[in-house]
């Protein structure tokens, strides 16, 4: 990790130049009252940087929490108790100039502190021409160099992606990790409450890239497999209640129930957290979980 602040500074003892580091964690950072973190990418990595948001509000209590996503993320943070405001990118419709009006809103609000945890044009020029006073992002991203504090984002080296998110803020708070977590409203839990009256799995069976998805005849054969007394619900998007359905129907198990496309990201997150057991081939669903 490399640190760059304007604070920098050079003074004289003993006739030798002492480089002196001025603390983002005793100077800087106690100041911080209004933050945003940037994650435009897929729901998995979405709900990822829920990390940051439960570590910067128990580190900053008092600051003002925001985060950017994507057009469609934006439902696993509504009722977010520790966020002030969800920002949304619609990148489908006019992408060029919903990104400079996110800019302008950006700009207008003022943040202290920038985190962004994406690693495209787009985001690094959100944060580099944001006007924070700190701005963090990974080296890989362009506009990279108008960031203060840079991490190398490297796969395959066992580092799960919530510890590499943490390596931009470390600097300024510590090395400790905190787990993702969503937040399901009271609605959302009256909304599941039918579907928890007895022993359940949940399985999601699909996901966005095709390449992820184990085959259909190995869902059915768990379903078959799966004891008979435990109830089985099918959950994903409005598009998956086709290949749930023909799970379903195909299926010999007689207690399924297709819910795809009928309950919210954060209703379905309720449903799993209270399941003897969830089974995904994608991220989102298993973040969760």
């Amino acid at each position: 990790m490399s640190v760059r602040y304007p604070q920098d500074y050079f003074y004289v003892i003993n006739g030798r130049f002492k480089f002196v580091l001025l603390s983002f964690r005793n100077f800087l950072s106690s100041s911080y009252k209004n933050i945003l973190i940037i994650q435009t990418a897929f729901i998995g990595d979405a709900i990822l940087a829920s990390s940051l948001v439960e570590k910067l509000h128990a580190r900053f209590p008092l600051a003002g929490i925001s985060i950017l996503v994507r057009k469609g993320n934006e439902t696993i943070y509504e009722g977010h108790p520790f966020l002030k405001e969800v920002l949304v990118w619609n990148k489908k419709e006019n992408k060029m100039l919903n990104l400079f009006k996110l800019l302008f809103k950006i700009r207008k609000s003022k943040f202290d502190c920038v985190i962004n945890c994406h690693r495209f044009t787009s985001s690094g020029f959100l944060t580099g021409f944001s006007g924070a006073k700190h701005k963090a992002g990974y080296k890989q991203t362009p506009f990279s160099y108008l960031f203060n504090t840079t991490a190398k984002h490297v796969i395959g080296n066992g580092t799960h992606e919530v510890e590499r998110y943490n390596e931009l803020i470390e600097d300024f708070t510590d090395k400790e990790v905190f787990k993702p977590r969503l937040y399901p409203t009271p609605t959302d839990e009256e909304k599941i409450k039918e579907f928890k009256n007895t022993g359940y799995v949940c399985m999601a069976p699909a996901s966005v890239w095709y390449t992820k998805q184990l085959v259909v005849e190995k869902w059915i054969e768990l379903c078959n497999r799966t004891a008979e007394t435990t109830t089985i619900y099918l959950l994903g998007a409005p598009g998956d209640a086709e290949l749930c359905e023909k799970i379903r129907s195909t299926s010999t198990h007689k207690k399924i129930i297709n819910l795809a496309g009928k309950l919210s990201l954060l209703q379905s997150t309720a449903l799993m957290r209270d399941a003897k057991m969830n089974y995904v081939n994608d991220s989102a669903p298993l973040h969760l979980g």
